[in-house]
């Protein structure tokens, strides 16, 4: 889940930043293309406003301008509007009733064949933009400068206004597509998800494989974990193999052992006979908890898995019953006859077999075994354990045995339990030895 959430987030962190630069950079470009929109616009209402300067002029005697039918905008009439026209010869200048008493700056470099751009200070503004063109009203008469002003910050007003007005836009588009984004990379994560599920039916069941389905990008990965899954399983079917040969291979040499042992303890050889004897359950031991260990590697756990309780451990008890020691006991299954536990039938036989033999193992006339939802419980009336005792009976390899107590038998118990997702907890028994209770979770 982790490792899903941190891929989730960094393509969503990826995503939003690289949608923000590049709707960043759209606002700049949008904003300049904004800005000279307004300065074209601008020219061509300047230029307009020129030429109706100019089809009003005409020449007093004496090279005097007249100026008649101006431009009828209102701001020409309106002293320090912002936008002024202006025409001046050598005789003398006219202008619009917006300058008032000031006059616009001239320039020596006013072409005669095209209007020409430039910014200059204002009569009443820092910036004004100036178009200005000499044109010559008679044949032989000196040029006239005609010239168009509008204050430059109006300009820089509609560019700023419409820069916020597109930022809000671009913020809110933002927002929009970061939630597709989202939603995308939920989407083209669910295989991901779909494939962690699996793997947790794979962790509890060696038998489950991922199903070969779902896009070609996820595939290599199905295949390669399935591969994975295979090897694990073969090494664990060998590793049984290994186990089952050993077992067979030192049943012999045991039984010889212990035949010498009984040998050497009927010729009066008491403390070699106990020493071998020791000897032969160290290496029994040994045997039983390689044996155990790939037992365990294989159980399976999952949500579909269910099993008889009563019945499974009344097959145990009949098997109990038939050895030497639990020939001698009383056994009691109090086990309810709808009562199913969620592991496999086989992982149960082996729980329930180790804790059962355990107890015939230290009973003294009585081994009882009660179920009820969801958990287990078997007791006998042997010595038990304090409490100290009862927590290192569940470590792998503690030999309570020698020792009165419960050892290797109770830690298969746990490995078992653990493996399909119980618990094991040890208490004094109302029969008044050892009580072992599994229990699991719903």
């Amino acid at each position: 889940m982790r490792l899903l959430a941190s891929l989730r987030w960094r393509l969503l962190a990826v995503g939003t930043v690289a949608i923000a630069a590049a709707l960043v950079a759209a606002w700049l470009f949008m904003t300049v293309l904004f800005e000279h929109h307004l300065e074209r616009r601008l020219a061509d209402e300047l230029q307009r406003d020129g030429l109706k300067v100019i089809a009003g002029l005409s020449l007093a005697p004496g090279s005097a301008l007249r100026a008649q039918d101006m431009p009828t905008d209102d701001r020409f009439a309106t002293p320090a509007s912002g936008l002024y026209w202006q025409a001046s010869n050598a005789a003398g200048i006219v202008r619009s009733r917006s300058l008032w008493d000031q006059a616009l700056p001239t320039s020596s470099s006013a072409s005669r064949e095209q209007w020409s751009e430039r910014l200059a200070p204002g009569p009443f503004e820092p910036r004004l933009v100036m178009l200005e063109r000499r044109v010559v009203l008679d044949a032989g008469s000196d040029p006239v400068l005609v010239q168009i002003g509008q204050n430059a910050d109006a300009l820089a007003t509609a560019g700023r206004e419409f820069g916020r007005e597109l930022a809000i836009f671009l913020a809110v588009l933002w927002l929009a597509l970061s939630g597709a984004a989202w939603v995308q990379v939920t989407l083209g994560l669910r295989p991901l998800a779909r494939i962690r599920h699996a793997l947790d039916r794979l962790r509890q069941s060696p038998a489950e494989r991922l199903a070969a389905e779902g896009p070609p990008e996820v595939q290599p990965l199905v295949d390669a974990i399935n591969a994975l899954a295979d090897a694990r399983e073969d090494d664990v079917e060998r590793a049984r193999r290994r186990a089952a040969d050993l077992a067979h291979g030192l049943k012999t040499p045991l039984a010889a052992l212990a035949a010498q042992s009984r040998r050497a303890r009927g010729s009066g050889a008491v403390a070699a006979a106990d020493g071998l004897d020791r000897a032969i359950a160290a290496v029994r031991a040994a045997v039983e908890n390689e044996l155990a260990r790939t037992r365990v590697a294989g159980v399976r756990r999952g949500p579909g898995l269910s099993c008889p309780a009563r019945a499974i451990a009344e097959q145990v008890v009949a098997v109990l019953e038939r050895t030497e020691k639990g020939e001698g006991l009383a056994f009691d299954v109090a086990v309810p006859d709808a009562l199913r536990l969620p592991l496999a039938a086989e992982d149960l036989t082996e729980l329930l077999g180790a804790a059962a033999e355990n107890a015939v193992r230290y009973a003294r006339r009585r081994v009882r075994i009660a179920g009820a939802e969801r958990h287990l419980t078997v007791e006998d009336d042997g010595p038990g354990l304090d409490e100290t005792a009862a927590q290192t009976a569940l470590e792998r390899g503690a030999r309570l045995d020698e020792s009165g107590g419960q050892g290797l038998g109770l830690a298969i118990v746990r490995d078992v339990a653990a493996a399909t997702g119980g618990a094991i907890a040890l208490s004094r028994a109302a029969l008044g030895g050892l009580c072992v209770t599994i229990t699991w979770p719903a």
